[in-house]
């Protein structure tokens, strides 16, 4: 075939209906018209010789060709991507962008400091921070679209041959009281007291409360012995609720460094019992890896792993990952994002 039967257009025009779920606010968020995007994707169809779109309900649904295509079209627009960036960075640092993802707590709390200190000395650098489920940003990471993510979570098995998995930084679990709680008042308090007190907590489902009960168990807390007395969407609304006197929770010791400071809440200790997770920083080694991310990889996550970490053994190459050495040239192991709320 000496002509494609599409542009780079179309398939953008294409990625952002079924994002969208409709021609009018696809073409809303791409600053065109909407009758321009319904000619463009009226030439597609004819050019293919299939239809892309159902047109019967409210809602525009791909056909089967039009996933197929929505698909293949995802990874040739990823790889343009980077193919513009691996250009960008024969200036050496004086512009391009950084992806960056992160898992919720980690994305609030740590990553803002750390870019930060990236944009001090390199302000010439556009930093993007992505933060979704541990799930979605590995993801992302293995198709490329995120450089490099701190995680907090499992990575699912299916990725675990992809994506190079480096143990970062220790993330402790605090338990955190009112400070006129009257547990407040003792320096440390015994794992049972927690079955005795009122618990705040984020959703069931969600997927940091899922982590957090997996560390807790791991740690020989028993979880369903717990009274949990209200749920919350937001670590942030959980401080809150603790402040005020409602109840108790855990979360990471990097979401309430501020609070501490301002003793407005309270730290217990828990005796002989430190609830600890440890976050990993995941690459893709198939995937080009820009001098941004190179620069962020060596000069800032360094500044902030914790003893025990693996991240200076894995830039002595020390360290052996779950994947194989970087190979930027490398372009195998090529994945395919799953449907996602």
């Amino acid at each position: 075939m000496s002509d494609l039967p599409f542009t780079l257009d179309q398939l953008r025009i294409l990625k952002a209906i079924a994002a969208e779920g409709s021609f009018k606010r696809a073409a809303d968020s791409l600053y065109v018209s909407q009758p321009a995007v319904s000619l463009q994707v009226q030439n597609l169809e004819r050019q293919l010789d299939v239809p892309l779109f159902d047109r019967g309900g409210r809602r525009a649904q791909l056909t089967e060709a039009g996933h197929l295509l929505l698909s293949y079209g995802e990874k040739i627009l990823t790889l343009c991507q980077e193919t513009c960036r691996a250009i960008e960075d024969l200036q050496n640092l004086q512009g391009g962008t950084l992806i960056i993802g992160a898992s919720q707590t980690t994305g609030t709390y740590l990553l803002p400091r750390m870019i930060g200190m990236f944009r001090q000395k390199y302000p010439d650098v556009a930093v993007q921070l992505h933060v979704h489920s541990t799930r979605r940003t590995s993801w992302s990471v293995a198709n490329g679209q995120i450089d490099l993510a701190i995680i907090g979570g499992e990575i699912s098995p299916e990725l675990q041959d992809s994506l190079e998995i480096i143990p970062y930084a220790e993330d402790e679990l605090a338990l955190i009281l009112p400070v006129f709680h009257p547990l407040a008042k003792t320096e440390t308090i015994q794992k049972e007291d927690l079955y005795r007190l009122q618990f705040i907590a984020l959703d069931s489902q969600s997927t940091i409360r899922k982590v957090i009960d997996q560390v807790l168990t791991r740690c020989g807390i028993e979880t369903r012995r717990l009274k949990v007395e209200m749920e919350l969407n937001s670590i942030e609304a959980i401080k809150n609720a603790v402040q005020s006197g409602l109840g108790a929770a855990f979360v990471s010791i990097s979401a309430i460094e501020k609070e501490l400071q301002m003793g407005i809440l309270h730290r217990s200790k828990i005796d002989s019992v430190v609830v600890k997770r440890m976050l990993s920083v995941i690459i893709n080694p198939n995937r080009y890896r820009s001098k941004a991310a190179e620069a962020f990889f060596k000069d800032i996550l360094p500044q902030f792993s914790t003893s025990g970490s693996g991240i200076r053994q894995y830039l002595s190459g020390q360290l052996e990952t779950s994947s194989h050495p970087v190979n930027p040239s490398s372009k195998a192991n090529r994945l395919t994002l799953p449907e996602m709320e």
